[in-house]
């Protein structure tokens, strides 16, 4: 009980700090989702704590990725007029998106002859971490590595999004919300806030409406795809 309390207390405060600096510095490789795994490796490495420990001790953090999945139910209802009034737009976009994303990282995965285990942890990378480590199980995927490529894409997404939208000149505040929250899932939201509330409701239902549409293609598409990777 008290490694479960103190390694709790340490992973929120090492995020905290993190957040503190990435706030003040503002430099992409600060950004929490990163920064805060670097910290927590130093300290478990001078504290010669074993990964499988620390894992067990923060267990309680864990189960709350299943309370965080299902409030995801909160922002589509309190935005319910926004989502029957755009539905097709947010239904065709997300579909869209997450199909390029499936298939974009498939054939990447492919082209540089990754194993199969690793292709079927990768190809959820583009969800939120809750869905993407339950879509990781059902494939046959390994969690953990799915959870470091879903970091990743998140904040590369952060990084290069508001660039693309940039250089595009995107102004509709639905195609900026859900072209963050399709890319780059939490990391993509908290920079649509940065653009204005309604960049921000629409990335996040972006972000929840791909993570339910990857569940789908998690049953039906996703392993018919890793029956035929044979043939590639």
């Amino acid at each position: 009980m008290i490694m479960m309390i103190l390694f709790t207390v340490v992973t929120y405060l090492l995020y905290r700090i993190s957040k503190m600096v990435y706030v003040k510095m503002s430099f992409p490789l600060f950004h929490p989702l990163l920064l805060t795994p670097i910290l927590l490796i130093i300290v478990i490495s001078i504290v010669h704590v074993p990964a499988d420990g620390y894992l067990h001790a923060t267990r309680l953090l864990t189960h709350l990725l299943g309370p965080a999945t299902v409030a995801f139910a909160v922002p589509i209802y309190k935005n319910l007029p926004t989502v029957k009034k755009y539905l097709g737009t947010i239904a065709i976009s997300i579909t869209t998106g997450t199909l390029v994303a499936i298939f974009s990282t498939f054939g990447l995965s492919k082209l540089i002859h990754l194993k199969s285990d690793m292709i079927t942890s990768i190809l959820p990378r583009s969800i939120t971490t809750p869905i993407a480590i339950e879509v990781s199980k059902e494939i046959g995927g390994m969690p953990t590595l799915t959870t470091v490529f879903v970091i990743i894409t998140g904040v590369f997404g952060g990084i290069v999004g508001p660039m693309v939208i940039k250089s595009l000149s995107i102004k509709s505040p639905i195609a900026r919300g859900l072209a963050l929250g399709m890319a780059a899932h939490g990391v993509g939201t908290t920079k649509a806030m940065e653009y204005g509330k309604q960049e921000a409701t629409f990335s996040s239902l972006g972000m929840i409406f791909a993570a339910w549409i990857t569940l789908i293609w998690g049953a039906l598409l996703i392993p018919s795809l890793m029956t035929l990777q044979h043939l590639f």
